[in-house]
């Protein structure tokens, strides 16, 4: 055969892919796993938080854990759904979802049920208590996500900024004083203004920001004479108010304490039985602590960790803003809910109520985290490939 000839007959070899190909593929299974994970523990640890109180109140010791359960198996449904849902289709369910859940939020203001000084449940029938605050998180991601994404140059303009930032301020102040729920307008404005900071060319000007509203907040209520001052007194010196504010700290700190390297055992606690009030749901850490010790408490931590490390890994390789904005706005909602959650556990910042994820009694908060799981999955599926 000739040069020719032979050279005609050579296959041609394929090019090499580019170094940022986008490929649609499986989604992150560390994500699924960990999730999943989390979960599970989540309603083993509210079964063993929550029987002594269930048998006494409602003459059933499996009253709070049957609900989780159900809670979670709807949320496993939303995040499989969602995993295959396209992610850019949320774009045109923003703005009507933000809208709806400050609908809600007035709403609960005015008639949802107060307990413990604070308006966050409305009873709704066949699914019981719904938390309108929980459904605001998730708006205020998407609606920052959106505004950012189809308006690129929106943030490098001052009026851009103070625009998102009033709306995401609205929802803020609405619960503040309307529902007097602080814990849940702290975390959302963490997750809207840490995603207005992330996309914002402007990072010092957030720095001052910050800084200025830090020390006004805590001016504010340093100086308060009623419930929440109250709260900052008690944070400081929790045996001055051991009958009062302080007791339950003081539970929290002799439950973490008593649990050692590895724990009593679980089912062992002993601050459950009466002596922390609603074991099974914001303080459930020190049940953990408790139970399983620093080695499973450190666990829980590690797996909460992982969680956050994976969808900030997804934020960097997602293919577009919108994605990237979203997935971020997801590891702010976990990452600040977890801390907040440990640090009023420990007695490290003042006593607030802040659930700890896919962990905490609710059903409300479990089903929205698993729903946006299932859309941190999803823009896994089609992240850049190095």
């Amino acid at each position: 055969m000739s040069e020719r000839n032979r050279k005609e007959h050579i296959r041609p070899t394929r090019q090499k892919p580019s170094e940022n190909t986008i490929s649609v593929g499986n989604f992150d299974y560390t994500i699924f796993i960990t999730v999943i994970l989390l979960t599970l523990i989540g309603i083993v640890m509210v079964f063993s938080s929550s029987y002594y109180m269930a048998t006494i109140r409602f003459n059933n010791m499996y009253h709070f854990v049957s609900r989780q359960a159900a809670a979670a198996l709807l949320g496993f449904i939303a995040m499989i759904f969602m995993a295959y849902f396209k992610y850019d289709r949320l774009k045109r369910f923003s703005l009507p979802l933000y809208i709806v859940s400050m609908v809600l939020l007035v709403f609960v203001s005015f008639f949802g049920e107060e307990v413990g000084g604070a308006r966050r449940w409305i009873a709704v029938p066949v699914i019981g208590q719904f938390q309108p605050s929980e459904v605001a998180k998730l708006a205020i991601i998407l609606m920052v996500a959106s505004f950012v994404s189809k308006h690129k140059n929106m943030l490098k303009k001052w009026g851009g900024t103070i625009t998102l930032g009033l709306l995401v301020a609205a929802c803020c102040l609405v619960i503040f004083f309307g529902t007097n729920n602080a814990s849940s307008a702290i975390i959302i404005g963490v997750i809207g203004f840490g995603m207005i900071f992330i996309a914002s060319p402007y990072t010092a000007v957030f720095g001052v920001a910050g800084a200025i509203g830090i020390g006004a907040g805590w001016f504010l209520l340093s100086g308060d004479d009623g419930f929440r001052g109250g709260r900052v007194a008690a944070w400081r010196d929790p045996f001055a108010f051991r009958q009062g504010l302080g007791f339950q700290t003081i539970q929290s700190l002799y439950a973490i304490a008593s649990g050692g390297m590895f724990g009593l055992g679980l089912g062992q606690s002993r601050q459950k039985l009466g002596f922390i009030p609603e074991a099974h749901n914001d303080i459930i850490f020190s049940i953990i602590a408790e139970e399983l010790g620093l080695v499973g408490a450190g666990l829980v931590l590690f797996l909460f960790a992982v969680l956050v490390w994976r969808a900030i890994k997804v934020a960097i390789n997602a293919p577009d803003l919108f994605g990237s904005l979203i997935a971020a706005g997801i590891a702010l909602m976990i990452g600040s809910q977890v801390v907040i959650n440990v640090a009023v556990v420990t007695n490290t910042i003042p006593n607030t109520g802040v659930p700890l994820p896919f962990i905490s009694y609710g059903g409300t908060s479990l089903t929205i985290l698993t729903f946006c799981m299932g859309i941190l999955l999803n823009i896994s599926r089609y992240s850049k490939k190095a």
